[in-house]
């Protein structure tokens, strides 16, 4: 395993997993096995990767906002970075769009797998139309007076405010900036050496990670919807699947025709955050190894990884865009509904506004498409129609997630002339134990 590259051993822990479970669930006992020995793993692993990220996100955005010593640079990367954000997403939910009207999945749903189907999920989707309602009840600067905390250990202390956790790193790192040098630096050398050390606690965390995905996806197959429920929304989740693959598509040309990167070394530069996107279901989760993989092995200088991708982590949502739009369209199909360009047209705005404020956590997505198919004026309970497939097309469209924000920050990195060679780091560099003994003589 250890010759294997790190995206390869990720793979067949994740291939390990699904076969594991399969054999196990011809068992009477395997699932339950799986749930009470195996699962908790997973749930460990992720836990480790949480734990680091609002670490991260303080230090290394504190470091790279002041290691730009100038407001004027923080100025323009970030209105390169929102900008390109949002082109991004209106691309995806266009996309999305295109995909549903060619292809028609909902006319697919009879009304006896259609009735299946919300007598099965209905009680979730009830929760997640009550958690939509709060956040429509809310006033129009909501989302605004959220970003301000007001009390910045207690927002540290849940992964949920990241944007929070964002607002006081930059608000802090321009302080930082605005004051003497000479003051400034022992506050500013304490950040780069906390920055490191989370760094190698990312590359010892990574050193699990194909026992983690192995956990995972065992996991998530023994506690899989019936069958019958995956074939009545085959053609659905096939839309969705052909979406995200053509969004990965424009993806991978834009950095082509920006950075004049070749597709190979992009994809094998994000490959590991990308399968561990699919594992995990949370950008906020993958964010770490994302921030490793763009700047150690594309070459993207640290001022722009981390200041670019914790937001893209939070606000950049390419993938459940265009999960809001199929499945909005989809579900409408599926009631008999046939929506106008307008209705269609407001669908891209609403998307688009959603992803910007959608957490980084598995499910979110769900919880703003309420938002979306209300807007449109389509029954909220058709969202009991997707729970089935939702969990597997959360993992895909979590890799686009990941997949975009990399993206963006090698254009944004490329803008503003801040690229380099790729430099490798190893979780063991600095650590030889084997010269303690040596003399000098010997060492020379």
């Amino acid at each position: 395993m250890k010759k294997l590259a790190l995206h390869w051993q990720i793979l067949l822990g994740m291939v390990a997993g699904v076969l594991f479970a399969l054999v196990l669930t011809n068992f009477s006992w395997g699932a339950d096995f799986v749930s009470d020995w195996i699962k908790p793993f997973g749930n460990i692993f992720i836990n480790a990767l949480k734990l680091i990220a609002v670490p991260l996100i303080l230090a290394s955005l504190i470091k790279g906002i002041s290691d730009l010593k100038d407001i004027s640079k923080l100025s323009k990367m970030g209105t390169r970075t929102i900008a390109t954000y949002i082109i991004t997403t209106v691309i995806a939910v266009s996309i999305g769009l295109v995909m549903v009207n060619v292809i028609g999945p909902g006319k697919t749903i009879s009304e006896e797998t259609r009735s299946d189907l919300i007598a099965s999920y209905e009680g979730d989707a009830s929760v997640r139309i009550s958690d939509a309602q709060k956040q429509k009840d809310a006033g129009p600067l909501q989302a605004l007076e959220d970003l301000v905390p007001s009390n910045i250990i207690g927002a540290a202390g849940d992964n949920g405010n990241m944007l929070q956790v964002i607002f006081f790193a930059i608000f802090f790192g321009i302080g930082l900036i605005l004051i003497p040098e000479k003051t400034a630096k022992p506050v500013k050398d304490f950040f780069d050496g906390f920055n490191e050390v989370i760094l190698k606690m990312i590359d010892l965390i990574m050193l699990t990670a194909p026992y983690g995905v192995f956990a995972l996806l065992a996991a998530l197959v023994v506690e899989s919807p019936s069958t019958d429920l995956f074939a009545a929304l085959a053609m659905y989740a096939v839309t969705v699947l052909l979406g995200l693959a053509l969004m990965i598509g424009v993806y991978i040309l834009l950095v082509w025709v920006f950075t004049k990167n070749t597709p190979s070394f992009f994809i094998n530069g994000i490959s590991p955050a990308q399968l561990l996107a699919f594992s995990t279901s949370s950008s906020a989760a993958t964010l770490p190894v994302t921030m490793e993989r763009v700047e150690e092995h594309m070459g993207v200088h640290k001022e722009v990884t981390s200041f670019v991708l914790p937001i893209g982590a939070t606000i950049n949502m390419d993938g459940t865009s265009l999960y809001q739009a199929v499945a909005a369209i989809f579900i409408a199909q599926a009631f008999g509904m046939d929506l106008t360009l307008g209705t269609q047209l407001g669908i891209i705005a609403t998307a688009t506004l959603a992803s910007i404020g959608s957490a980084a956590v598995p499910g979110a997505g769900m919880v703003m498409l309420v938002i979306v198919l209300a807007q449109a004026g389509i029954p909220e309970a058709g969202l009991a129609l997707i729970f089935a497939v939702d969990r597997p097309l959360d993992m895909c469209r979590t890799v686009v997630n990941v997949t975009g924000d990399a993206a963006v920050s090698l254009m944004v990195a490329k803008s503003v002339d801040m690229m380099g060679p790729p430099n490798v780091k190893e979780w063991d560099d600095d650590y030889h134990p084997e010269t303690e003994n040596i003399s000098e003589t010997e060492k020379v």
